[in-house]
C-alpha cells in the first residue's frame, strides 16, 4: 500500500506508487539481468530485510552498473510486500 523506493539510477526518491511505477517501467525498458553478489538477511515476526550488493547489465546496451540494496518486507495482508528499496 505504502512504500519508498530510493533507485539505483535515480537520485529521485519514489514515495508513491505511481513515481514507483514510472521508475520500473522506464529501468525494464533497458532490459536488466540482475547478479546478487553479496546479500545480508535477518527475518523478524511478520518482516525481513536483505542487504547487500548487487550489479546490473543492461540488454539494449551492454552497460553494467554495481549497487548496494536493501529491502525491507512486510507480511500485509496474507502477502509479502516490498515496504522499503533503497538501492
Amino acid at each position: 500500500k505504502n512504500g519508498v523506493l530510493l533507485p539505483t539510477m535515480s537520485d529521485i526518491p519514489r514515495t508513491d506508487y505511481h513515481g514507483i511505477v514510472d521508475y520500473f517501467t522506464n529501468f525494464l525498458k533497458k532490459k536488466p539481468q540482475g547478479e546478487i553478489i553479496e546479500s545480508n538477511v535477518i527475518i523478524g515476526h511478520n518482516w525481513a530485510q536483505d542487504c547487500g550488493i548487487y550489479e546490473f547489465t543492461f540488454g539494449v546496451n551492454g552497460q553494467k552498473v554495481k549497487g548496494r540494496y536493501s529491502y525491507i518486507y512486510v507480511f500485509e495482508d496474507g502477502e509479502w510486500k516490498i515496504s522499503h528499496h533503497h538501492s
